[in-house]
């Protein structure tokens, strides 16, 4: 079967490199858990390791973006995964071996979490300058559906095989996905791509980075909406969510339905854009932010688990169709050397204040009720949402039907010049895990940022 004209060599590699690690990172998570209360662990003491991923991923993401514009990014996106392997095989290893202690499993989350800080600004940088202009809408949708549905079958497959084999024996799969993903990233071809030679330290490379977010109102109005909605949102799924489920719903598997739906959507969001090309990239995108808050006011009411099922599903749809159009924006407007310090300062954004307020989430609802909370929580999404159609340059941002030329962007099987080393051009959500990422986009299955790939 010949590949269609906008999949080149890079691409498709990287997209085969993201399903294999999202099928097992996905699996991975569910391991975690359970090795961590195998081992005699409270439910704290799995927040503590889930914790112990994230501090690191917040505090060195945007040095991670600022390597991965001074490198080749498939060399950091190489290193990182080998790091993710040897992390994640040493776990599985603690794991079968017996009685792995809090501290170990915490310190090989950690640095899970440190190679996904290197990994996602220099996954989501490469993956933008492997396709044209021209196609880059189709591209990203079909990108962002692979890994999707990665997701939702390594979760899947992961839990049957946690049940059957032990969490043990699903980490050191997730170690072997990492070490194929490596291999096939370490195959991309850069051949034609100059030797970048960096002006300055990594300091100075993200006041750059720095100075192309502030300069461009549309990107950090944006980042700044997804930095509060992420936070709400996964407040409400990981906090609120299980809690109505159990009370008003009929337990867990309900609320496990209706978190699958969500997936489902994006992956019938991603179908969607494949086809569909929206002039007005943003205001298209941000419409589609809105509906974010049906899931938190359904839970409000409560309603029944059918209805929820059926909100997240549309829900998941709408996020997909920002995710989409936000990576469209990204590769039309921000300078192709300067894709991954942007892309570090969007993951920032969009995970920072995520921790914060899951940890708050319960004392808010002690002080003013769930109900109250869950409310609050969806007031705060539309709010934001109205506040980023009130910038001008959201509702103006249109889609280039002649875009200007990138030095080296792939176009069927030749070799895609990396954006770190090309002279260049001009987000969100779901929580992030220990998968490839895409950026701004919101918690329901990932971190909410306009929407990145993962390690």
């Amino acid at each position: 079967m010949r590949r269609p004209a906008w999949a080149g060599r890079n691409f498709t590699l990287l997209t085969a490199a993201a399903m294999v690690a999202g099928l097992g990172s996905s699996g991975s998570l569910i391991a975690t858990a359970f090795a961590v209360l195998g081992a005699g662990g409270s439910a704290t003491d799995v927040g503590l390791v889930a914790t112990a991923r994230t501090v690191p991923l917040v505090v060195f993401l945007l040095i991670g973006g600022a390597v991965a514009d001074r490198l080749p990014r498939h060399r950091v996106m190489v290193a990182a995964n080998a790091l993710n392997c040897l992390s994640q095989g040493l776990f599985a290893l603690l794991v079968l071996a017996g009685e792995p202690r809090l501290w170990q499993m915490a310190l090989l989350a950690a640095l899970g979490g440190t190679g996904q800080a290197f990994f996602s600004p220099a996954s989501e940088g490469m993956v933008l300058s492997s396709v044209s202009g021209e196609h880059s809408g189709r591209a990203f949708a079909f990108f962002r559906m692979s890994m999707n549905g990665a997701n939702i079958g390594g979760a899947a497959l992961g839990g049957a095989m946690v049940a059957t084999i032990g969490p043990g024996w699903v980490l050191a799969v997730d170690s072997a996905a990492f070490a194929v993903a490596g291999a096939l990233r370490a195959f991309l071809d850069v051949r034609h791509i100059p030797r970048r030679t960096p002006t300055g330290g990594v300091f100075h490379d993200l006041r750059e980075g720095w100075h192309e977010v502030v300069s461009r109102p549309w990107l950090w109005a944006v980042i700044v909406q997804f930095s509060l909605v992420n936070a709400v949102v996964a407040a409400a799924e990981a906090v609120y969510g299980p809690l109505v489920a159990e009370e008003s719903l009929g337990g867990p598997r309900p609320w496990g339905l209706a978190l699958a739906a969500f997936g489902l959507g994006t992956v019938g969001g991603a179908l969607l854009m494949i086809r569909c090309k929206p002039r007005r990239l943003l205001l298209a995108g941000t419409l589609c932010v809105f509906p974010l808050a049906l899931p938190s006011a359904a839970l409000a009411v409560p309603v029944p688990a059918a209805v929820l099922i059926a909100v997240m599903f549309g829900t998941g749809v709408a996020v997909e169709v920002f995710g989409v159009t936000w990576m469209v924006a990204l590769h039309q407007e921000v300078p192709e050397e300067k894709f991954s310090r942007v892309s570090a300062y969007d993951w920032f954004g969009s995970v920072a204040i995520v921790p914060l307020a899951t940890a708050l989430a319960g004392p808010v609802q002690d002080l003013i009720g769930r109900r109250t909370a869950l409310w609050g929580c969806s007031a705060l999404v539309v709010v934001l949402t109205a506040g980023v159609l009130c910038v001008g340059d959201v509702r103006r941002l249109t889609r280039r039907t002649d875009p200007v030329p990138r030095p080296g962007p792939e176009s069927g099987s030749g070799p895609v010049p990396e954006a770190d080393e090309a002279p260049g051009r001009v987000p969100v959500p779901t929580p992030a895990s220990a998968s490839e990422p895409p950026s701004p986009s919101p918690p329901l299955s990932e971190p909410a940022s306009p929407s990145p790939p993962s390690a």
